[in-house]
């Protein structure tokens, strides 16, 4: 059990670092590489990712690989929905439908 919480508390953490990369990478249009790697957004999304890969690890001592990967792609479908909803991303129909791919092929593999 504490391995299935370890991968979603690291789908969850590469998740939060993933939206603390795209918050610094849009403050800064026109900024050079060396000034949005030091900024605080892209330095806490980097921690955040690295969190998630340490707990990533704690959940793969249990969890077949073939059954963990796949799972992480379920941050897919959040990340689509928090991209549309607090940065005005694109959601047409066929992204949609992707993503309602992504999210069942998910479920199916996690019930397996």
């Amino acid at each position: 059990m504490m391995h299935w919480v370890a991968l979603s508390a690291a789908i969850c953490s590469s998740l939060v670092g993933q939206i603390f990369l795209k918050t610094g990478a849009e403050s800064l249009n026109g900024a050079g590489f060396i000034e949005q790697m030091l900024r605080w957004q892209t330095i806490l999304g980097l921690g955040f990712y690295g969190a998630g890969a340490m707990l990533y690890i704690a959940a793969l001592r249990k969890i077949p690989m073939s059954v963990a990967l796949p799972c992480t792609a379920g941050s897919y479908v959040l990340i689509a929905a928090i991209g549309w909803w607090f940065f005005g991303e694109a959601m047409g129909p066929q992204k949609i439908a992707a993503v309602s791919v992504i999210a069942l092929g998910v479920i199916l593999l996690a019930s397996a």
